[in-house]
């Protein structure tokens, strides 16, 4: 596995970009068609940089559980928080905690707008009931008093819509470069 952030996502993205990510609940789109659908979402929303890099790479937590878990569909697989394990030392929080409450912000948004659970893929109605189902009570309130739980919330609806077949987008080297632009400088090995 390359060592460098951006040779190891295009790795990530050649490796695993063509499959559905959820199992026999399969999405209409790859899973690279469906960071690059996002991303261009983040953009043509206007989002800022981080944002739109956050929109791209917020499944990638799902090409390293690939190999842990196979193809079951039956287990919560924790993508977000395998995704900031990926991201977190080359990115800066604007990248990183959209992606690690992506995945609540859906919870979130489950429990406050009824009409959104009627929207969800079927692949997302399954994950939803994996990663414990709508927010309740006190969980609500803990979520919108988080940095970032906003941006959390944009990203969760870009990520819904990302999902037609035949949307052109630009390239992933597009993204990347961007994504080169916020990089954190490269920080010395302990001990050195």
């Amino acid at each position: 596995m390359p060592s460098d952030i951006l040779e190891r996502l295009s790795h990530l993205f050649a490796l695993h970009g063509a499959t559905s990510y959820e199992g026999n609940r399969r999405e209409s789109v790859s899973a690279l068609n469906h960071a690059l659908q996002c991303a261009q979402l983040a953009e043509d929303a206007r989002a800022d940089a981080p944002l739109v890099v956050a929109a791209l790479l917020h499944d990638v937590g799902h090409f390293v559980a690939i190999d842990d878990i196979g193809d079951k569909d039956d287990i919560d697989d924790v993508h977000e928080l395998r995704g900031v394990a990926v991201l977190v030392r080359d990115f800066p929080p604007a990248v990183i905690e959209p992606i690690r409450l992506h995945v609540a912000a859906k919870r979130y948004l489950t429990a406050i707008e009824p009409t959104y659970l009627r929207g969800l893929s079927p692949a997302s109605v399954h994950s939803l009931a994996q990663q414990g189902g709508p927010f309740r009570g006190a969980e609500i309130a803990r979520f919108e008093a988080l940095p970032f739980a906003q941006d959390a919330v944009r990203l969760r609806r870009w990520d819904d819509l990302a999902k037609e077949p035949d949307r052109e987008t630009p390239g992933l080297g597009y993204y990347l470069a961007l994504a080169d632009e916020l990089r954190l400088p490269a920080r010395p090995l302990a001990g050195r």
